[in-house]
């Protein structure tokens, strides 16, 4: 018989009796003996609390420890925007004067009442979700057009000026952008396309009904024009939402639902967009199986590891080119990603210099031991945006590798010292600036100023020479006498973005950033308690949460972790009235277009222009 906690074996305390145990009470357990201390402190534990309570997914980062100061910081998370102002993608009614075209340093987004764990930047916009996955977006959809004053979101060119509430079915998990459409996996695994925020379609099809690991989606990826699903299984399903015959068929039923005037989502006074689902009735493209991969040496997977099957567990999308990650850490690109015709007949290829310990390890950049290449690797993550993509590994030996549309199978990776061995937990790309999240809370970027995408501060009240700033004296002195803001220099190396801007005080953790066209985002927590619970205590004072609305999220004290949901609950999501699954506000999801329906299905079998800141 159990005479003690400690008795109980590890596994259990951690999957079965710590869940079940309140915050303040896991708080005097830890404080029992060293052993109880080790076990509450678990990060698999943490972690698992992250997404259970706040919907923060993994995902999202590559992180691998310090979950449980993470948890702490989404009780109150802040965001921060800057870059390119234009298209309200600020997401502020006020902005500083006298900048010029962007914001080039950290300016905060207030969401009052939700906890945002999740931020995401797509070519003129930004979007979040909350701890319930409600989802918000701000800017616009596309910029390349006019919207009239009377128009609802329904058309594409409306400009959100400030975070508006997207009112979906169902509890949205992630989102992924491409210039100018976002994708998003909700919590029934279903994948939901935006080509406006009025009226989101979701894909209706057998290759994606969630009957079996072939047909379950796993990641909703948008590229710069073209959607990609990977399914549990490791097959990889893509679609253009905006040409062939799925484009076709998008513009068949915007026409339709334009004669209704309920379908034409118009914000309220609350700033919430009362989407009009729909469901398109058409089948994605199964790209071709992988090929068959050699097994990777000093990878540093078990046996056990190592002889389960090759597959694909990640994607991430460029501009007609789709990278692929397995589960093995070998990276591959696919090519041929323009239409819907020319996809089946395209193929993976196997990137080895982004695999391969010993390939890497020939990469002329580590001939002087300058820089000392790892003895292991293993690629976890990669990402990529426009014609950029990079592929990782974490912890403090992260390895990072670039590479871009010319890439092919005996192409070097591009290799930045700076940003090597510096446990990176994510690398996010804009048009032509990058950023990279380190596990110790810091952000750099580095790359083109694109009208204060780096966030490095004003270049002219930067000293000369700093990263961000003008090269000299002379030329500094020179654009402050001057009317506009000049661009200074690109910066090559990786610098710090700073949150003291404006009168900010404390010390700051950024534990997730986005960037995308000519603007950056990122969620930060301050490391300053009794900062915290005053700015909390501002916040419940506030009338109602978002502008006029109810509260829609009770938030708790954050310090001491005083409060928690149920034993494994997610927070409950508010279903609006009339937008049950099957009703967008009309009562029911529209059908449309079994046209060309099959077309492309199982072809393989199983196993398988413009900027975004200046338009």
């Amino acid at each position: 018989m159990v005479s003690s906690l400690t008795d109980l074996p590890v596994e259990v305390l951690i999957d079965n009796v710590l869940p079940a145990v309140d915050l303040a009470d896991l708080g005097s357990l830890a404080a029992t003996n060293k052993t109880m201390a080790t076990i509450c402190a678990d990060d698999t534990f943490w972690k698992r609390k992250c997404l259970e309570d706040f919907n923060f997914h993994s995902s999202e980062t590559a992180r691998t420890s310090g979950w449980k100061v993470l948890y702490r910081g989404l009780f109150r998370p802040r965001i921060f925007v800057w870059g390119e102002r234009r298209n309200g993608r600020l997401g502020l009614q006020e902005l500083p004067r006298g900048l010029g075209a962007g914001v080039p340093y950290p300016l905060e987004v207030r969401i009052p009442g939700h906890r945002i764990v999740s931020l995401a930047a797509a070519g003129m916009s930004f979007y979040a979700l909350d701890s319930k996955g409600v989802m918000f977006a701000w800017g616009t959809m596309n910029g390349e057009g006019m919207a009239f004053s009377s128009d609802g979101f329904s058309v594409e060119h409306k400009t959100a000026p400030v975070p508006h509430k997207l009112i979906m079915p169902t509890p949205i998990r992630t989102v992924s952008c491409g210039r100018l459409h976002t994708v998003a996996l909700d919590a029934k695994s279903q994948v939901w396309t935006f080509c406006n925020w009025g009226r989101p379609f979701q894909l209706a099809s057998a290759l994606v009904d969630r009957h079996s690991p072939d047909t379950t989606p796993v990641q909703a990826e948008a590229g710069w024009s073209f959607s990609a699903i990977l399914t549990q299984s490791g097959d990889v399903l893509v679609y253009w939402q905006n040409s062939g015959t799925m484009g076709r068929a998008f513009t068949e039923q915007m026409s339709l639902m334009d004669r209704n005037d309920e379908t034409k989502a118009r914000a309220d006074g609350q700033h919430r967009i009362p989407c009009a689902t729909w469901e398109m009735l058409q089948d994605p493209v199964r790209l071709r199986p992988i090929p068959d991969l050699p097994t990777l040496a000093d990878n540093g997977l078990s046996q056990e590891e190592q002889a389960e099957p090759t597959k694909l567990v990640r994607i991430a999308g460029m501009d007609n080119n789709l990278i692929g990650l397995t589960n093995k850490g070998h990276v591959l690109l696919h090519r041929g990603l323009d239409n819907d015709r020319l996809a089946p007949g395209a193929h993976w290829e196997y990137l080895p210099e982004f695999s391969d310990i010993h390939a890497l390890k020939r990469n002329p950049i580590y001939a002087d031991d300058t820089l000392q290449a790892p003895e292991t690797m293993r690629i976890t993550h990669v990402t990529a945006h426009f014609h950029k993509f990079v592929a990782y590994s974490t912890g403090t030996r992260s390895v990072i590798l670039m590479g871009n549309s010319d890439t092919g199978p005996l192409s070097r990776p591009e290799i930045m010292p700076a940003l090597q061995n510096r446990s990176v937990i994510n690398v996010l790309l804009g048009d032509y600036h990058n950023a990279a999240l380190t596990s110790d809370g810091k952000l750099l970027t580095w790359g083109s100023y694109s009208n204060g995408a780096l966030g490095l501060g004003d270049p002219r009240q930067l000293p000369a020479g700093a990263p961000g700033g003008y090269e000299n004296e002379e030329r500094r002195q020179r654009v402050i006498a001057q009317s506009f803001i000049a661009d200074p220099p690109s910066v090559t190396e990786p610098a710090e973005v700073r949150f003291d801007h404006n009168g900010e005080k404390g010390r700051k953790f950024v534990f997730a950033a986005t960037a995308g066209g000519w603007h950056t985002g990122a969620l930060v927590m301050s490391l300053e308690p009794e900062k915290d619970r005053l700015e909390e205590q501002e916040e419940q004072q506030m009338p109602g949460a978002f502008p006029g609305a109810q509260n829609t999220e009770t938030v708790p004290p954050p310090p001491e972790m005083g409060h928690t949901w149920g034993p494994g609950e997610m927070p409950g999501f508010p279903v609006p009235a009339g937008g049950g699954f099957r009703g967008g506000i009309g009562g029911r999801i529209f059908r449309i277009g079994y046209a060309g329906r099959g077309m492309n299905r199982g072809a393989y079998g199983p196993g398988g222009r413009g900027r975004g800141g200046q338009a």
